[in-house]
């Protein structure tokens, strides 16, 4: 069946969240320094992001850096903070070109003065970008998330702005992240695990999950188009493949050079 036709009417995801799981053992796979996954696993961001703007997507949300990160090895997360800082340098005027909205989620306290800085440069040039928007979730832990939102409520209650009887779902999804975004259709977990660990917990409450052994480092467009394909075939019960996925793509794209 031509992608066209099987897709027609039929809507993919406007959002995808992606647990970027698996650097560490890639690495390790190739006797290899941890870190050297970790760098091997910008290549996969930039791949992620490249098929989701191709895709269409609104939102495309990436868990870079968990809370519970800081566990790790202090040099490894010296690692992680020092590519993270190199990457936000060399990719936002990239991003910025391609009309891509940047915005990175989580508890910026504990980040060192100039990384805070670098992101919010990074922000505000692209802040008025109207294309796909991505979120980098660094620092961050869904609990935290849920936490910091109960806390901005508490603080209006305690404030007379705001009756405890007033607060509702509604109230409470406005004040966590991404509350201005689509919501999130899809999450895929890389590595092999099948486990959210504490990310968008709120966000997720309706998302379909997709979870495969491949690790961060291999996951290429057509891993991802198997994903899509995987969305597509539970919410619209058909099948389809990744391939058909890849085809409706290549047609959208002739269709849009017309």
């Amino acid at each position: 069946m031509p992608a066209t036709a099987a897709f027609e009417g039929q809507p993919l995801p406007r959002h995808v969240a992606i647990i970027m799981d698996g650097n560490g053992r890639w690495a390790e796979q190739r006797g290899k320094f941890r870190v050297f996954g970790h760098k091997a696993g910008v290549k996969s961001v930039r791949a992620a992001v490249r098929f989701g703007y191709k895709l269409g997507l609104d939102a495309l949300t990436l868990f870079a850096f968990s809370s519970e990160n800081w566990r790790r090895p202090e040099d490894e997360v010296s690692a992680l903070m020092s590519l993270f800082i190199a990457v936000l340098g060399s990719e936002v005027r990239k991003l910025h070109r391609n009309n891509i909205r940047l915005r990175i989620i989580g508890d910026r306290s504990a980040f060192a003065p100039h990384l805070q800085r670098k992101i919010s440069d990074a922000e505000s040039l692209t802040a008025n970008n109207t294309g796909l928007t991505l979120n980098i979730a660094a620092n961050y832990g869904g609990r935290w998330d849920i936490t910091q939102a109960t806390r901005a409520l508490a603080e209006r209650v305690a404030q007379g702005e705001l009756a405890a009887a007033e607060i509702t779902e509604a109230l409470m999804h406005e004040h966590t992240q991404l509350a201005d975004l689509a919501p999130v259709d899809l999450l895929i977990r890389t590595g092999g695990e099948q486990r959210i660990s504490n990310f968008l917990l709120w966000q997720l409450a309706y998302a379909e999950l997709y979870f495969t052994p491949v690790l961060w480092p291999d996951f290429d467009e057509d891993a991802f188009s198997e994903a899509i394909a995987a969305f597509v075939g539970r919410e619209r019960r058909f099948g389809c493949t990744g391939a058909q996925i890849r085809e409706l793509l290549e047609h959208k794209a002739g269709a849009d050079n017309e």
